[in-house]
């Protein structure tokens, strides 16, 4: 799945919408963002709802291509001018991070 499958399968707001639509290889959910630096991977979607240019940041030193920001949390603009630089997509959903876990889960894994 590409990341921009990710955004039009399942319905998602693309709140910065200016990246390289590359491959995701899996996802990682946390809203700690030293966790997210030990543990994710690269063409990583992050699931979160730490919706601060942090985020960002660290999304970008360890590879992540994608954010999506779940609960429907405002992004602010900071957010998505460091992504769009970066060139990282960020997604919004009012889903919860279980739910958009579960659901990026299914598509990247069908056999289950």
């Amino acid at each position: 799945m590409n990341i921009s499958e990710l955004g039009s399968r399942f319905g998602f707001e693309a709140v910065q919408g200016e990246f390289d639509d590359r491959s995701i290889a899996g996802g990682y959910t946390s809203d700690l963002l030293s966790d997210v630096m030990a543990r994710a991977g690269d063409d990583f979607a992050l699931i979160t709802i730490q919706a601060h240019k942090n985020t960002v940041a660290v999304a970008t030193l360890v590879g992540i291509s994608v954010i999506v920001i779940c609960n429907n949390r405002a992004v602010p603009d900071d957010m998505a001018a460091a992504a769009k630089s970066e060139k990282v997509a960020i997604f919004r959903t009012s889903k919860s991070q279980f739910d958009v876990s579960g659901m990026l889960y299914s598509m990247l894994h069908p056999a289950g």
